[in-house]
Parts: C-alpha cells; sequence; structure tokens
C-alpha cells in the first residue's frame, strides 16, 4: 500500500524568521491520527532566515537526523561540539540519556533549508553522542545511497534503530529497484527536487510516500529527481 500525501497537505507553520512544513504532530500541530509512522516520529521541512535559528534547548532518547538541502546551518551542542553543516551533509545525535543542543543559520545573508528527522531508539538511556558527514551528489547518482543506518551498514552514520536512510539523485530516464527484506519493513519516501515515479505513482517535489506491504520498489523519473527513502519497522 502507498499512500502519497503531497507537499500542500502538510501542515505549515509560518513565524516569519522560520517556514516548518511538519508531516506528523509537532509543536502546536496535533492529529491523534498522525503522530508518527513506524518509528519515524518527526519529518520537519524548515527554512529558517538568515542569522535566525533555534536557541539551546534540550532533547532526551530520541535519535535525530538534520539533511542540509541549500544553506549552511551551525550546531552547538552541550557535549562541546559546534560545528556547520554544509549542503550535502547529513548530521546524526543521539539524545540519549539527554543533551541540549542550538541550530542556527550560519550564514547572515542567505536561508538555509533542510530536513530534521527524528526517530524512537531501539532503547532508552543511549550515551548521548554526534557525528556528521558529506554525502556528494556524485555519489548518490543513480543509486541508492545509504547514509545513515543502525543496521551495521559500512560508510554510514550509526544510529540505535533498526532503519536505514538512503539519499539519491536519480537521473532522467534511469530506473532503480529495492526489495523489502521482509513483511514487516516500511518505506518513507520523500522528493527533494524533481519528479519521482514510484511504483506507479507520481511524485513531485515535497511529496511523502508512506508505503506498507509492498515487496518492492520501482523508482524512475521522467526528468530526474533528488529524494530520500527511508527504510524502518
Amino acid at each position: 500500500m502507498i499512500n502519497v500525501i503531497q507537499a500542500g497537505e502538510r501542515y505549515t507553520a509560518e513565524h516569519g524568521w522560520l517556514t516548518s512544513r511538519f508531516s506528523f504532530s509537532f509543536a502546536e500541530y496535533y492529529d491523534p491520527q498522525n503522530t508518527r509512522f513506524g518509528v519515524l516520529r518527526v519529518f520537519n521541512d524548515d527554512t529558517v532566515q538568515a542569522g535566525q535559528g533555534f536557541g539551546r534547548h534540550p532533547h532526551q532518547d530520541m535519535e535525530i537526523v538534520t539533511y542540509v538541502i541549500d544553506g549552511t546551518l551551525e550546531h552547538q551542542d552541550s557535549l562541546g561540539n559546534i560545528g556547520v553543516i554544509h549542503a550535502g551533509e547529513v548530521q546524526r545525535i543521539t539524545a540519549g540519556t539527554g543533551l541540549s543542543h542550538s541550530e542556527y543559520n550560519h550564514s547572515k545573508t542567505e536561508p538555509v533549508h533542510f530536513l530534521q528527522l527524528w526517530f524512537l531508539p531501539d532503547k532508552q538511556g543511549h550515551t548521548p553522542s554526534w557525528e556528521q558527514r558529506q554525502f556528494s551528489k556524485e555519489q548518490q547518482r543513480n543509486t541508492l545511497l545509504p547514509v545513515v543506518s543502525g543496521r551495521g551498514v559500512a560508510d554510514t552514520l550509526q544510529m540505535n534503530q533498526d532503519v536505514t536512510i538512503y539519499l539519491s539523485n536519480l537521473e532522467q530516464g534511469q530506473t532503480l529497484t529495492h526489495t523489502a527484506e521482509n513483511s514487516n519493513r516500511l518505506f518513507y519516501a520523500f522528493v527533494i527536487r524533481g519528479t519521482l515515479d514510484l511504483n506507479g505513482e507520481q511524485m513531485h517535489e515535497g511529496d511523502a510516500a508512506r508505503i506498507s506491504d509492498e515487496e518492492s520498489l520501482t523508482l524512475s523519473s521522467p526528468d530526474g529527481a533528488e529524494f530520500m527513502l527511508i527504510d524502518l519497522v
């Protein structure tokens, strides 16, 4: 079953300095029928204006993944980590027993556009940790490139959950397939740019698909697409 949620169906929170599009209940938006998909609790599509951001705030027992689409995002946390996430970079935070952090647009002139995902962990009480890595468009070209995983996948950021996140930069006319390991696997697809055909369903920029009970996925694009695919429970 494939349930496509169009970009315009998401809840939008407009704060002037921040535009957030929530795929699941978050902050002032609450829908008891839309709190998560499997272990995926949050999928926010955020644009923060130049020099603005989120002040220091706490997290606990959550696996947090941030992917910067355009711009630069500055990160500081209570573990002493200070860094800048550039476009194409992925950051993973294990909040575990607790940490606090701030996130600001590093640029004083340009907005930053990023995705932030929260996953329920496999257990509570992990030691807090942080890591980030660059994944180039060339690495993603016409393949499903694993970038974050809790399934022992090599050359990925490691997380504490039975999840693998893939990025892909699919060229016009190319086709990819992905097979479910078993009938319990769920998939979540999000189109970052372009148009994506997923098992006959056409998706556009900002559209998402919640997928269950599908043995395999066939992904193609009539004009090229950049997208994220999450294999989860």
